[in-house]
């Protein structure tokens, strides 16, 4: 057996050797996304991994995967848009995921977030850099008094809800799932119910044609002014031009955003000295009162960890004939 991993970055390699090491299955690698120029590299193969943020868009590339006879496309990260599950199907390839890779590590960007921004750290920041000490405008809430509002309490969005339920938060969440063993920890209301009366909303949805701009104008306008905004999810959830306007405009207080639309070139790159291409972008990093991070919630050893495990597992799952828990499409 014989698996290829693209775009591996230098930290993976470590729990990589440790499953090869573990398992005695050849995993080899390399620094590349899988698109039309990148799939004769797999040509060989009985497997491939891949994590990236570009699309795998081409009819091509599955035609040709299947013409190597590799019968999967696994992915070491949770978001599966990536994929055009029609040509996957086409070309009998079974496309798996990550899907709880760890839950804790989202949650706590996002409770670093809310913490950052309830205590105002980024605006004290910017002031005092112009010697400005003063207290004006810094008095903080606390959590215990707060409505934290989670849109999809899946894994991610219910580790989320444990989090601030045990900082003494109510926690309400709009999810069409609901769980029995979450009845301790939050209620289930409706999306406006969450949006209008949230002190935090923090959305954990995958990105579907109905969640793309879920946030948009007129759902930023229901939010309350003092109200923070999170989203550790997908980019295009949000209508992110809105979301700039609703901050200008004082509509929302304040937001932390760890994926945005266009990240596809950005993240992950270091682009010091050069012009960022994102006028969205560049007015949510200029604004104290946002947190912007380059989608960096998952990334953990724990995690990293975990991607690289379950991803290879289900790689030999699947070449032994047997189904994978992680199947999507």
């Amino acid at each position: 057996m014989k698996i290829l991993m693209y775009n591996v970055r230098p930290d993976e390699q470590t729990p990589l050797d440790a499953w090869v090491e573990k398992n005695g299955i050849q995993v080899d690698t390399n620094s590349v996304p899988l698109n039309a120029e990148t799939v004769d590299l797999a040509k060989g193969y009985d497997g491939i991994v891949i994590q990236q943020h570009g699309p795998v868009a081409d009819p091509a590339i599955y035609e040709k995967l299947h013409s190597f006879g590799i019968k999967q496309i696994t992915l070491r990260i949770t978001g599966y848009e990536i994929i055009d599950f029609d040509q996957a199907k086409k070309n009998d390839l079974v496309v798996t995921n990550v899907p709880a890779y760890s839950p804790r590590s989202v949650s706590e960007l996002v409770l670093a977030d809310v913490m950052g921004l309830l205590r105002h750290i980024g605006e004290v920041g910017e002031r005092e850099k112009h010697g400005d000490f003063s207290w004006k405008g810094v008095e903080a809430r606390e959590i215990h008094t707060l409505t934290v509002g989670i849109i999809g309490a899946g894994k991610i969005g219910s580790a989320v809800a444990r989090i601030f339920r045990a900082l003494g938060a109510t926690v309400i969440a709009a999810d069409p799932i609901h769980r029995p063993e979450l009845n301790d920890t939050l209620t289930y209301v409706d999306h406006e119910t969450v949006f209008k009366t949230a002190d935090i909303v923090t959305m954990h949805t995958p990105l579907t044609d109905e969640t793309q701009h879920m946030i948009n104008a007129a759902v930023l306008k229901e939010m309350k002014s003092s109200a923070i905004f999170i989203n550790a999810s997908r980019g295009p959830v949000v209508d992110t031009p809105a979301l700039v306007a609703a901050l200008e405009n004082k509509e929302i207080a304040a937001a932390a955003i760890d994926t945005f639309e266009g990240e596809n070139t950005i993240v992950g790159q270091d682009l010091t000295g050069q012009e960022i291409d994102n006028d969205s972008l560049k007015k949510l990093l200029a604004m104290p009162n946002v947190n912007v991070t380059p989608h960096i919630g998952f990334y953990t050893e724990v995690a990293v960890q975990n991607m690289i495990e379950i991803a290879l597992n289900d790689v030999v799952t699947i070449l032994n004939g047997e189904k994978s828990p992680h199947e999507v499409g």
